[in-house]
């Protein structure tokens, strides 16, 4: 039986982007993918400095085009009365990309540089051997000296390696949509109603997200795409007319917590790895960031045995990366709870947008 270096499980971006980063590393890497590529989700699809910087270093940027990104300068808040704050992100701004566009430039890149891609293929159960760790299929068992588990926010590999935390604290939910219509800002909006946010990110030349988020019993009645959108009249008239471009489709509960990142010859990556809330839109950038962390300390992890000490860099990475987006999140989640504190504070970065800028500036650098 082959036996490889790295196994990861989960197709989604963090997961290829590890697979990338050990295959240019020297590492026998395969992915299992219970699904079929590209995976889709809800997402709210944007893609920060940080981000946009790994994939340029995995040779991933290069592969997206105007039909599936567009990009953004910045974030401006609309709040109910039509007052908003505009602040720009530092350096060459970031980029809105579909998430089945990003998904097929990462299968593109990873198998051009070796990765082995198996997809329909569910991992059912694991366990750890004398050097490394069996993974047992429907298709036969996958052994790896290493296992990486990017399989999403219910990842059931957290919970197998008893990782699992119970989140404290009231239940968030995403919705996303696109449309086809160009871009009328170049910024990413995010408009505010009673107990529901909606995010607008370009994402091609000629379409937008739109994604939804809100908390558990604040929204009345019940929830659909449609009664989210009819919270937000301007935005709602100016979408009338548009064509969708894609079906409605929903994540949640959000808030994931893991104990820990990793164990002997085993790490969580990605949204498996502990998620707090997409109202920052960090998701994406956190995941490649620490997935590029992981990708690279594995060829020398591994020499180690791949145990917990060996794999302690990364959770340190995570810890510091994760501690910054965990703090920001907070706050503006804090502030979309009490709008009596959220109108004045946007009120007052929309008269000092240099101000605003500072804060997009420490938040993404």
């Amino acid at each position: 039986m082959k036996r490889y270096d790295v196994a990861v499980v989960g197709g989604g971006p963090a997961g290829l982007a590890v697979a990338i980063t050990t295959t240019l590393r020297g590492l026998n890497t395969v992915v299992l993918e219970r699904g079929t590529s590209p995976v889709d989700k809800a997402c709210g699809e944007g893609l920060l400095p940080p981000g946009m910087a790994v994939l340029e270093r995995l040779g991933v940027l290069p592969l997206l085009d105007d039909q599936g990104s567009h990009p953004f300068v910045g974030i401006r808040y609309v709040q109910e009365d039509g007052s908003t704050a505009e602040g720009k992100f530092p350096g060459k701004g970031a980029l809105g990309v579909r998430r089945v566009a990003l998904a097929t430039a990462l299968v593109s890149r990873a198998r051009t540089v070796g990765v082995e891609l198996r997809e329909r293929t569910q991992v059912l159960s694991h366990q750890r051997d004398g050097n490394g760790v069996v993974l047992h299929t429907a298709e036969g068992p996958v052994e790896a000296a290493m296992l990486v588990a990017a399989d999403g926010l219910a990842s059931p590999l957290r919970r197998a390696e008893g990782l699992e935390v119970e989140p404290t604290g009231p239940r968030r939910f995403g919705l996303r949509r696109h449309f086809q219509v160009a871009p009328w800002t170049p910024y990413v909006e995010i408009h505010f109603a009673h107990g529901v946010e909606a995010y607008v990110t370009p994402t091609g030349v000629r379409r937008v997200g739109l994604a939804f988020l809100w908390e558990d019993g604040v929204v009345e009645g019940r929830v659909s795409f449609e009664t989210l959108l009819a919270c937000f009249p301007k935005l709602s008239e100016r979408l009338s007319g548009s064509e969708p471009d894609s079906q409605p489709r929903g994540a949640g509960p959000l808030a994931r917590v893991a104990r820990a990142r990793i164990a002997d010859r085993f790490a969580l990556v990605g949204d498996a790895a502990g998620y707090v809330d997409a109202i920052t839109g960090e998701g994406l950038s956190l995941a490649f960031v620490c997935a590029e962390s992981l990708g690279n300390l594995l060829p020398e992890a591994l020499v180690h045995g791949a145990t917990r000490e060996a794999l302690m860099p990364y959770e340190q990475c995570f810890q510091r990366v994760f501690r910054k987006y965990s703090r920001s999140t907070g706050a503006l989640l804090m502030l979309a709870r009490r709008p009596w504190l959220r109108r004045p504070v946007v009120r007052l970065l929309g008269k000092t947008p240099w101000l605003f800028e500072r804060i997009l500036h420490a938040v993404v650098t």
